[in-house]
């Protein structure tokens, strides 16, 4: 979350950030609530030390009048002390009432936008940044959905994953669950190669935890909740993973920290509804490799481009025809300061899937994380943290059957060959 002191000293910054977000000049008021609210709290906080600084020097008094004898006015002395601990207990209270009651407006304030971030309203005006489009494939009128050919193939039954769990939990099967493994074996393995060390995270996490990385309360209604034990499934593996640095105080250097997880994800996907959620296109339980940086904030934005390198050639790799979109103000997520949108395209249904999502947070997760470093004078100042997906499986699945489609059967990328040991899915 931003900080108090920035609001105060960036708040034309801020709002024209929040403007950019599509924010109204009405609801930008906030940022002047916020102020007022630390306000409040600077003078509670005087009041509090001053009425601290009284009651030591009478302590001190007390201590002296008992030694000289003179104990009738110690204990007046201790009588006002009483009253005194009485009054800081209350402002203990007001202080502590109002740190909450700025943080609770601090936690709906989103992230504010790079100078790079467009104008727009919605995905409709993101700006494609880069694309590799060369030879999009143009199979025809008769080309095949993917989930026609996971049926025809007996890769994915749909059916079977509603009776099980219900629309939108697909159960792999035969070649169809070969592939995934391949795909989740080669992305770790490309990851790793990158430098990024692997690790298996918890797949549900405490309030605490979702809070620090911005899913609370910001996407509550898209997390599924074990209400009995005030757990949450994880959207992503970025929220177990960049918690890991949580209340962490690194030295300068200790960065770059590099992270990859893979892990399922699940997410509600309230409101989809059409085309979008037809088949893989959007599924509320999907496998994903995830890449987390933590960096020092001079570079974040080198390891921002390097992280989008990465994902690039997963894509090149596997020959899937994408498009990189940076998104615009109305589209990009709440704790983001500057995000690009993978998409790759699907022949069999003609349209643009998104696959992954490459951001760079700047200090809004830090801030809530307690995530810091040492610079070189010793003064502790707050780290940067970026993530991206990986990539996302089901998805690039669908791609992968639709754009490799053939009267021979699908033909398996090159570069899996090797992890899943056929070249045809027939």
């Amino acid at each position: 979350m931003l900080r108090t002191e920035f609001i105060r000293n960036n708040t034309e910054l801020v709002k024209k950030g929040l403007i950019k977000r599509n924010w109204s000049e009405d609801r930008c008021a906030i940022l002047e609530e916020v102020i007022t609210l630390d306000d409040q709290r600077k003078k509670i906080q005087t009041s509090s030390d001053s009425l601290l600084h009284e009651m030591n020097l009478l302590s001190g008094q007390i201590g002296d009048l008992y030694k000289s004898g003179r104990r009738e006015e110690a204990e007046v002395l201790k009588a006002k002390v009483g009253e005194l601990k009485e009054n800081s207990k209350e402002l203990e209270s007001k202080l502590k009432e109002a740190v909450d009651n700025i943080e609770a407006k601090l936690l709906t304030i989103p992230n504010v936008p790079n100078e790079l971030v467009p104008f727009g309203n919605s995905e409709e005006e993101n700006e494609v940044y880069k694309d590799w489009t060369e030879a999009l494939p143009d199979l025809g009128d008769n080309a095949l959905a993917h989930w026609e050919l996971a049926e025809k193939y007996n890769l994915i039954d749909f059916k079977l994953g509603v009776k099980i769990a219900g629309s939108g939990f697909p159960l792999f099967r035969n070649k169809g669950s070969k592939l995934q493994r391949a795909l989740i074996n080669f992305f770790l393995d490309e990851a790793s190669k990158a430098g990024y060390e692997e690790v298996v995270p918890p797949l549900l996490v405490n309030a605490p935890t979702a809070t620090a990385t911005g899913n609370l309360p910001d996407k509550e209604g898209q997390m599924y909740v074990a209400e009995r034990d005030e757990l949450y499934l994880i959207p992503t593996a970025e929220v177990p993973v960049t918690n890991i640095f949580r209340d962490v105080i690194l030295n300068e250097a200790d960065f770059p920290q590099k992270l990859t997880a893979y892990t399922p994800c699940f997410r509600r996907e309230a409101g989809s509804y059409g085309s979008d959620v037809k088949g893989l296109n959007r599924v509320h339980q999907f496998d994903k490799i995830e890449i987390v940086q933590i960096a020092h904030p001079a570079n974040s934005y080198d390891v921002h481009q390097e992280m989008l390198d990465h994902v690039e050639g997963l894509l090149q790799k596997l020959e899937l025809p994408y498009r990189i979109l940076r998104l615009c103000g109305g589209d990009l997520t709440f704790t983001s300061a500057l995000t690009y949108d993978f998409e790759v395209y699907s022949a069999g249904q003609k349209k643009w899937l998104e696959v992954s999502s490459v951001s760079n947070f700047e200090t809004y997760q830090s801030n809530r994380l307690k995530l810091r470093y040492k610079n070189s004078e010793g003064k502790k100042q707050l780290a940067h943290t970026l993530n991206g997906s990986a990539l996302a499986l089901a998805r690039i699945i669908a791609a992968i059957f639709e754009n490799n489609q053939t009267e021979q059967g699908i033909k398996v990328p090159a570069v899996l060959v090797p992890y899943i040991g056929f070249d045809w899915i027939n």
